[in-house]
């Protein structure tokens, strides 16, 4: 049997461990039981969690010597160092072959042992850039749900946790077996695409003298960097300067993105077709805007709908409107 250890610290996440222990540490009748999973700690004893009760975990780190999986679910603060201890703990398992997980932030702990050092990795989009600042010799990917090397494997935020540990049952076992494990979940095996469309658009802007307001008020007509550039009386080439010193992007990429991220907005709020979607925000036939969607998205407009429509009901509440 694949033996699982979740190493926890305070103050623990209670979702990350809990994740870990849905897909690796629960029994299901009728499903045969592949994993045994365990909790440790560096000092055993009651672990103060995130949602404000303890946990009593009475395993220290000797229980990482008989894993053939380390798990860290989560590690808050991402600044906090890890003990010498700890360090030695982790590095010893997976010189003996250990597999070692993150979910989440646990990606900081996992960082400070070296083991990512000219490798990619990812974790919360919220925090990815924190990690590549902190760890430059990380190939930080901020879009991925997980990366799975093999010997180390990493994944975004908490639920892109389930991802992960699917895919590994999925590794270990099978298709047909992960599938099942998903199912007693009531998630999908696998899902597509990456952080991006979770993550919120980014704010709206007044800098460059109005540029940014105007453009967004016309995302409909066919505008062009000259136009932009018009627009302040700039050359093409100034524009161009100014969007790098000011937004770090030049003037088509933020267009780009902002006729995305209206797009996004009109597929949530909207039961617009595809077709009138792609005309309203620039980008003129639908098959412009699938393609351009999935580059900076990760998922197709139809996809990216079905999952984050917000009902007119809903929509009609929020705006202080009856529902008729």
């Amino acid at each position: 049997m694949h033996r699982v250890v979740a190493l926890v610290r305070p103050v623990q996440s209670t979702f990350e461990l809990g994740c870990a222990a849905e897909v690796f540490g629960t029994a299901r009748p009728g499903t045969e039981r592949r994993y045994e999973f365990s909790v440790c700690t560096e000092t055993p004893g009651m672990v103060p969690t995130s949602a404000g009760y303890g946990i009593s975990v009475s395993r220290g780190l000797s229980a990482l010597t008989s894993a053939d999986t380390v798990l860290i679910p989560g590690w808050q603060p991402v600044e906090q160092p890890l003990s010498p201890r700890v360090r030695r703990a982790l590095l010893r398992a997976h010189a003996r072959g250990t597999r070692l997980v993150t979910i989440c932030s646990g990606a900081f702990a996992l960082a400070r042992t070296g083991l990512l050092n000219g490798r990619s990795a990812t974790t919360h989009w919220a925090a990815a850039g924190r990690l590549q600042e902190e760890f430059p010799r990380v190939l930080v990917e901020p879009d991925v749900l997980y990366v799975d090397h093999g010997d180390v494997a990493t994944s975004a935020g908490a639920g892109a946790g389930i991802d992960l540990c699917l895919h590994l049952v999925r590794k270990d076992h099978g298709a047909a077996y992960a599938a099942l494990v998903a199912r007693y979940l009531v998630t999908p095996p696998h899902r597509d695409g990456g952080q991006t469309q979770y993550a919120p658009p980014p704010p709206p802007s007044d800098a460059l003298d109005g540029l940014l307001a105007w453009v967004s008020e016309r995302l409909g007509t066919p505008l062009s960097v000259t136009d932009m550039a018009a627009y302040l009386g700039l050359s093409p080439r100034t524009l161009a300067r100014r969007f790098t010193d000011q937004l770090g992007t030049s003037p088509g990429a933020w267009l780009l993105a902002r006729r995305i991220t209206e797009a996004r907005t009109l597929l949530e709020e909207t039961d617009l077709p595809i077709a009138s979607i792609a005309t309203r925000v620039g980008l003129t036939s639908p098959v412009n805007l699938r393609r351009r969607f999935h580059t900076h998205v990760g998922t197709t407009p139809g996809a990216y709908r079905r999952a984050f429509r917000i009902p007119e009901s809903l929509t009609r509440r929020e705006r202080g409107r009856p529902s008729s």
